[in-house]
């Protein structure tokens, strides 16, 4: 039977990989939500409709004859009038919207930074609550409430790595960068290639039986921040093999609070239990991220080695720094 999915956030880091997911799997046909004033380029199997998250309005009739709806797009930084008016309320007509159409399954690619800071080790979502620390978090952990009381499905992954990623390598690379070495750090994270994601976020769109209403998305195996570290200071400009110990850096980053606090989030365990996933959703969680990144230095070479950004940025959003609806 014909699967007719929309997506949101489809010009997006994630989004863009969840269409050429979706477009794999024949017969689904996709629908891309887009808001600037030129479409995405026509591909096959595809359409694009125009509608912004901020104006209820222009979501009249997105979800006409949609089967499912995968919700990928989302502001991560702005002022807290943004977020709430995108990730909220955005995401509240989207939902109602989707509703008004009787769309089987609704699938939401959120964040594990819903949770706060940490630490967590091995954590299920069953053991975890909501503890949202920033204005981004807040309001995509109310996103999340809109798409759960619809039945619908929160995909929460935690680092997503891989193509397209403008934001957990090069925000590690610009807060060592500010530091001026790599730092001695003992931590693990949970990662997941944005492909593997991709396709999760494409099974649960189409997968006929019920799933839990929150899975996390990651390899089930977590990645040394020593690892991370390792693989973005062999393209900096840093001392070779200087590892500043963790009070040091500490020292060093109290200079700004942004660098302290990413510094504290990526000395903080951020391990997800995720193996449950891939069986729920008969997928490969892809390689483990400390290999799975080799395969993408082609992309995050240049951005390593640019010096045109020296803000440290955060390390813990999935999502790209700009909406894309």
């Amino acid at each position: 039977m014909l699967k007719n999915v929309l997506v949101t956030g489809a010009r997006g880091f994630i989004g863009r990989h969840v269409v050429r997911a979706l477009l794999t799997k024949p017969p689904a046909r996709v629908r891309l939500m887009h808001r600037g004033p030129y479409a995405p380029p026509a591909r096959k199997g595809t359409e694009t409709v125009r509608a912004d998250l901020t104006d209820p309005a222009s979501l009249k009739d997105l979800c006409k004859d949609i089967d499912a709806l995968v919700h990928c797009a989302c502001l991560v930084e702005g002022d807290e009038q943004d977020l709430h008016r995108v990730n909220d309320l955005g995401t509240r007509a989207l939902v109602e919207e989707a509703l008004r159409h009787r769309v089987r399954r609704i699938v939401y690619v959120s964040t594990a930074a819903v949770y706060g800071r940490g630490p967590f080790r091995d954590a299920a979502p069953a053991r975890l609550a909501q503890a949202p620390a920033s204005a981004a978090s807040r309001t995509r952990a109310r996103a999340e409430h809109h798409v759960l009381a619809a039945g619908g499905t929160v995909l929460r992954p935690h680092l997503v790595y891989g193509t397209g990623d403008r934001w957990m390598l090069p925000g590690l690379a610009s807060l060592l960068r500010f530091l001026g070495a790599g730092v001695a750090c003992p931590s693990v994270h949970s990662a997941v290639d944005v492909g593997a994601l991709a396709q999760a976020a494409a099974a649960a769109a189409l997968e006929e039986h019920r799933l839990p209403p929150v899975l996390h998305v990651n390899h089930p195996r977590p990645v040394p921040a020593s690892a991370l570290i390792g693989l973005v200071t062999r393209h900096l400009d840093l001392p070779p093999g200087e590892l500043l110990p963790l009070e040091r850096a500490r020292q060093l980053a109290d200079r700004s609070p942004t660098a302290r606090h990413h510094l504290e989030m990526l000395a903080t365990d951020h391990w997800f239990s995720s193996a449950r996933t891939w069986r729920e959703l008969d997928r490969d969680p892809g390689p483990a991220p400390a290999q799975g990144l080799t395969a993408h230095l082609h992309w995050y070479r240049p951005l390593l080695r640019s010096t045109t950004t020296t803000r440290p940025r955060p390390t813990t959003q999935p999502a790209p720094t700009t909406p894309r609806t």
